[in-house]
């Protein structure tokens, strides 16, 4: 399979910024998934899961040189799933309680072909000062983070004063552990 084509299933900006830098052809194909899940799984499976649910969810036949890629990326704090916030109220309250703390960021990844299909999870641990809560608003209403899991950019405003440090993959965080999904890649073309 060498001369293959993805096909990126995400809305996310940052995803296809990534999957751009990898200087492969790609085409962005966008579809509606319940992004429900099983509160009792870990949140390493909670993502893969939901990588799995949005490619079993692909509304079109896969041809034979192509690779489906779906992600999807949640915030892990103290026990519970932060995804996407509803309203600045939500937005705050994220993170309010990610400042001063450290939690986790999973991405699951799902790479299926119209033969096979493999799936994993790549885990970051951020850790974050405290801001005040007027900064905390000033990020709210100057860079709307509501289409971001946690309700932060690690490469914006957010991730330049607030992330102290990273353990792990950087654009994990992002939304795409791409070194490691390139790897994938790589090997799925050798086949």
């Amino acid at each position: 399979m060498t001369d293959i084509k993805i096909i990126l299933a995400s809305k996310s900006p940052r995803r296809q910024e990534l999957i751009k830098g990898l200087a492969l052809p790609f085409e962005v194909f966008t579809y509606e998934v319940d992004e429900s899940f099983d509160a009792r799984d870990t949140p390493a499976m909670i993502a893969e899961k939901l990588a799995i649910k949005k490619a079993a969810h692909y509304p079109k036949q896969i041809a034979e040189k192509e690779i489906l890629l779906t992600a999807d990326t949640i915030v892990w704090i103290n026990g519970k799933v932060l995804n996407k916030p509803a309203n600045e109220a939500e937005s705050f309250e994220m993170l309010s309680s990610i400042c001063g703390q450290t939690h986790e960021v999973f991405t699951g990844v799902c790479l299926k072909t119209h033969a096979a299909q493999f799936s994993f999870s790549e885990r970051t641990k951020v850790t974050c000062k405290n801001l005040r809560e007027e900064e905390i608003w000033y990020y709210i209403k100057n860079h709307q983070p509501f289409d971001k899991a946690g309700s932060y950019g690690i490469q914006d405003w957010f991730g330049y004063t607030a992330v102290e440090k990273i353990e792990g993959c950087f654009y994990n965080v992002m939304g795409l552990p791409i070194s490691r999904v390139n790897e994938e890649i790589q090997k799925i073309k050798k086949k």
